[in-house]
């Protein structure tokens, strides 16, 4: 899939990050891990193949080696992509027997950190112009691949997860706010759709089997970002504050607020719970629906009844999930992508970096369906429909975007703890407090250690 959050359902990795502030790199281009290249080193001459090694195959890649054509044509380089659905241990293996490709697609921030820790992957800022890529980028998608105060890797896909959907005729029929400006106005929709219908308004579904809760450690991010902004999310995430600082605390009980309020999600606490992530919307699209808004990401396109697929800009209507009253000053957006990082330093896989990491790159996928740039600046009409359009504008005009926080998080943390202690809160078996105390409780000392370490040196 296109979205991390769904590729970490299936095969969960090693996701441990620090996304410090930026710092201006450039301004100590050799500070930090330098791909164990000398501070004077020139690039190699290249022998005209590329190799790129990632995780997504099937009409994905068919997408992305159309995309490539133009690149492959007028520069003479052939860019030799294989997929490998256990990509976290391929890259691994590869790294460490010394054939690594010339880039690597990361799913996930984590796998990047651990291949800067081995001295193994080039940082940017030896072979593109740090400033200029980031004025075309939504802004703070950079800080998901800083290490250490030094960048490592580009973003080549955008997945968007702040979304609300809603099914567009019944929606519209009942004349219900499109655009809450707050999460004050998105209750108030609430409780007249409830109001006018009897039917609950929120959609909300967890069953993941093993990976149950994960699209709680979702709402609970939302909530960080627009409760307390983009600073405190980042201390959250590195761990600067314990994961039971009284504004995680306050963060997971504001999800409460909404999930727990009586007649407010269909099915209750307990629904939530048992229905599929992917089927919590299907009620939807009932006559009379079954439910009304759900809160998830672009992917989510992807589960909706073949009929809605086909015709998405009339069934589907969508908006951002809106900020905090009292909270942070803007609208952050929450999502992940997948990042180009380099492992050769040589003239064709710098220029297949440059193209990789441009607006121009992405437009055959962009038309196939599935894919979101992660430049404001990318040709949007190049979308194949109206609502990828919006969910892109959603992002590019944000005022920050922040890469999920599990995925970020130790795996210990991320894709286990985090996940079981929001299943106990959501059934009711832990206050909002004694899940984040467990969950604090859990947080590895060698991952405290490293982020000291990556704190000190910012």
């Amino acid at each position: 899939m296109a979205n991390s959050a769904w590729r970490r359902v299936l095969a969960p990795t090693v996701a441990v990050a620090a996304a410090l502030a930026l710092t201006g790199c450039l301004q100590n281009p050799d500070a930090g891990r330098g791909g164990g290249l000398a501070a004077d080193a020139e690039p190699e001459e290249g022998d005209g193949v590329v190799t790129v090694l990632g995780a997504f195959g099937g009409q994905e890649e068919a997408a992305f080696l159309e995309s490539l054509k133009e690149f492959e044509d007028s520069s003479g380089i052939d860019v030799q992509y294989v997929p490998d659905q256990d990509f976290t241990t391929t890259i691994l293996l590869k790294v460490n027997s010394g054939d690594a490709p010339d880039i690597g697609l990361f799913p996930q921030p984590g796998g990047v950190e651990q291949m800067v820790g081995m001295g193994k992957v080039i940082p940017i800022d030896r072979y593109l112009d740090y400033d200029t890529l980031n004025s075309t980028l939504v802004p703070g998608f950079l800080d998901a691949a800083r290490f250490e105060g030094r960048v490592y890797a580009t973003p080549m896909r955008m997945a968007v997860k702040s979304i609300v959907w809603y099914p567009k005729k019944a929606y519209d029929e009942g004349g219900w706010n499109t655009e809450p400006a707050d999460l004050g106005e998105l209750s108030e929709v609430a409780d007249q759709i409830r109001k006018d219908t009897d039917a609950p308004p929120w959609c909300i579904g967890w069953g993941s089997d093993q990976a149950t809760g994960w699209v709680g450690t979702d709402w609970v991010e939302e909530y960080m970002l627009r409760l307390w902004g983009p600073d405190v999310y980042d201390d959250w995430v590195d761990h600067r504050i314990p994961f039971n600082d009284e504004r995680v605390v306050a963060a997971i009980e504001a999800y409460g607020d909404l999930a727990n309020k009586p007649g407010n999600v269909l099915g209750g606490a307990t629904g939530i719970i048992t229905t599929p992530f992917s089927d919590a919307m299907v009620p939807a699209f009932e006559d009379p629906p079954g439910c009304y808004l759900m809160r998830q990401g672009n992917f989510a396109t992807g589960f909706f009844p073949e009929d809605v697929q086909a015709n998405l800009d009339d069934d589907i209507g969508i908006f951002v999930f809106p900020p905090a009253v009292d909270g942070f000053k803007g609208q952050p957006i929450l999502g992940g992508g997948d990042l180009a990082a380099a492992f050769s330093y040589d003239a064709d896989t710098i220029e297949f970096m440059k193209f990789l990491s441009s607006d121009k790159f992405g437009g055959a996928w962009a038309q196939a369906g599935g894919w979101l740039s992660p430049h404001k600046t990318f040709d949007a009409s190049q979308y194949p429909d109206e609502t990828t359009r919006q969910i892109a504008e959603m992002a590019t005009t944000a005022d920050v975007f922040r890469y999920d926080a599990s995925d970020l998080m130790p795996k210990e943390v991320g894709s286990d703890t985090f996940w079981k202690a929001m299943v106990e809160y959501q059934t009711g078996s832990k206050s909002a407090q004694e899940a984040a105390d467990a969950i604090e409780a859990s947080w590895p000392k060698s991952a405290e250690d490293d982020s000291a370490s990556q704190t000190g040196s910012n």
